[in-house]
């Protein structure tokens, strides 16, 4: 880990926890996040379990997020239902929000060992998607 330690948000982890106590339900909807967009608004979201691989809370949250209009996210956190605590995101997750946030702070650990990280020290030594697509030029469209 090569980055200082950032403060801990701990009412976006309340707002994950809330929603992980009312919203999930049964084995569908089973993690909640939350994330602090760079407005200040905390958007929320639940995974969408399914056997063919439904989405994990922190990618329905982008989506979420977007739909709000908030392009632009802070910091977020993940909540297991029943009272599970932070969860840290999955290697999937991690690297979709590194891929659309890489400047995004992540909480994590349990306990009095709370954290905020930078996604980056989540995956060191990461491939960053962006930084590998060849830049296409546009040429002019015609009309007609």
């Amino acid at each position: 880990m090569n980055s200082q330690p950032h403060y801990v948000d701990h009412e976006l982890i309340q707002a994950a926890a809330d929603v992980a106590r009312t919203r999930c339900r049964g084995d569908n909807h089973t993690m909640a996040a939350a994330a602090r967009a760079r407005d200040g608004r905390i958007v929320t979201a639940v995974n969408a379990y399914h056997f063919t691989g439904g989405p994990c809370a922190e990618l329905v949250l982008i989506g979420a997020a977007a739909a709000q209009g908030a392009y632009e996210l802070d910091t977020i956190v993940a909540v297991g239902d029943r009272d599970r605590g932070v969860v840290p995101p999955c290697g999937r997750c991690r690297q979709v929000l590194l891929d659309y946030f890489p400047a995004l702070k992540v909480i994590v650990g349990a306990g009095d060992r709370i954290r905020t990280v930078l996604i980056t020290d989540l995956l060191p030594e990461t491939y960053v998607w962006a930084d590998h697509q060849l830049e296409v030029a546009t040429a002019p469209r015609s009309e007609g």
